[in-house]
């Protein structure tokens, strides 16, 4: 078995390294093909019981056209047309002048495979008639023996399997690499899908870390004002308003920690399994506003449906994103109100304020919440609009639908 390994090794070793020397190749092929032509110079096919082995020799004429011949064949990759006339040439002054003539044709059948093997299959047809016509013709008309010899057969048979093999050969190189373009193509698809959903995950995940953060912060920022403004005169208060801190602080840790342990690789501890929060927990949203001195108003008119959970999740952060823009930009006298609507095959979700201030980050310079808004929806299929309303006051209305695009129902 070592010796069978080792020989196969050096059989593809061999076969490498003649792939990347074709020329050394093409050499060897010639040599090898002038030895067939030689040893077939002293064969005579015309003894009394058939062909003969040793009873002619060939003339000075016949072995000078099969180092011709031979050595067109080093050549035949950089211009087989080309050497298949210098063949062809050859093998048709042997077959007029010799009588046997010498099996020079045999090095015209090589460069006719190499024509056929390197181009199309209209070349070939018209090429391979052209030589087998013309290498028959000369081997039927100008030599001794009966035009129906099995010699003349043998030139007519030899040329027109060149070609058939050549362009079999052709056919299954095309479609070799065919299949290799696709492969190559089909995974840079999977490789540019990846890339996408990768890129797309991040996109979300940064959504939901921009929602997380700036709710809770804004919290954070009010209650600690609070505190800082009752610390001397109410303590009571300021103990009060720092207890709002502390457990929106603790929100906001837990919610990071759902969203980064979404990052975590399959060997790294388990992450938290708590479900990602949703209309139904949008009672404890508005408490946390209400806590932190924004007058909140709830209407939900949604016939108890939950829908999708990409669905639930996203108007769980446009409430919450809007009614943090409220708080941090309409002003201290800012009342708002929640409204969760179903109509028919969608969920339309409104917050309205009466502040005197601008109700949106971007209006007042800043922040990415209404960009946020507008990709969850975008994605899901819906709509979003936010704008100032008529008398004072900013409205955000988003319209989801309750099925996602993926079939993903309630």
């Amino acid at each position: 078995m070592p010796d069978v390994t080792s020989l196969a090794d050096r059989f593809d070793r061999t076969k490498r390294w003649l792939r990347a020397h074709p020329l050394a190749f093409d050499a060897g092929l010639a040599v090898a093909v002038l030895i067939c032509m030689v040893a077939g110079s002293f064969a005579d096919p015309g003894g009394p019981h058939g062909p003969t082995f040793g009873t002619r020799t060939p003339e000075a004429r016949s072995a000078l056209l099969m180092l011709v011949a031979a050595g067109a064949l080093v050549f035949r990759r950089r211009d087989p047309m080309a050497v298949l006339m210098v063949t062809g040439a050859v093998s048709v002054v042997e077959l007029v002048a010799g009588d046997p003539a010498a099996p020079v044709a045999m090095s015209a059948v090589i460069a006719l495979y190499t024509v056929a093997s390197r181009t199309d299959r209209p070349t070939t047809w018209r090429v391979g008639l052209l030589t087998m016509g013309g290498l028959t013709g000369a081997a039927m008309f100008y030599g001794s023996a009966p035009w129906y010899s099995q010699e003349n057969l043998g030139v007519f048979a030899w040329t027109g399997m060149a070609a058939a093999a050549g362009d079999a050969v052709r056919s299954r190189r095309a479609f070799v690499d065919a299949i290799r373009e696709r492969a190559e193509r089909a995974e840079r698809t999977r490789e540019e899908e990846a890339r996408r959903r990768v890129a797309e995950e991040r996109l979300r995940i940064a959504r939901d870390l921009h929602d997380v953060v700036a709710h809770h912060i804004a919290l954070v920022n009010v209650q600690a004002g609070v505190a800082a403004h009752v610390m001397d005169k109410r303590p009571d208060q300021a103990k009060e308003a720092l207890a709002h801190v502390r457990e929106a602080s603790r929100s906001a840790l837990n919610e990071l920690r759902a969203t980064v342990g979404l990052l975590r690789q399959s060997g790294d501890p388990e992450a938290p399994t708590e479900p990602a929060p949703g209309l139904a927990v949008l009672d404890e949203l508005v408490t946390t506003f209400r806590q932190a001195g924004l007058p909140v108003e709830v209407a939900r008119a949604d016939d108890g449906v939950t829908p999708a959970a990409a669905v639930d999740l996203a108007a769980y952060r446009i409430i919450q994103e809007a009614l943090t823009n409220v708080q941090k930009h309409a002003g201290p006298d800012a009342k708002a109100e929640v409204s969760v609507v179903r109509v028919g095959a969608s969920l339309e979700i409104t917050v309205l304020d009466n502040g005197a201030g601008t109700g949106s980050p971007e209006a007042a310079g800043g922040g990415h919440g209404l960009l946020g808004m507008r990709e969850r929806v975008t994605a899901l299929g819906g709509r979003v609009n936010a704008g100032p309303r008529y008398g004072g006051g900013w409205r955000v209305q988003a319209i989801l639908p309750i099925k996602t695009r993926t079939g993903e129902d309630a």
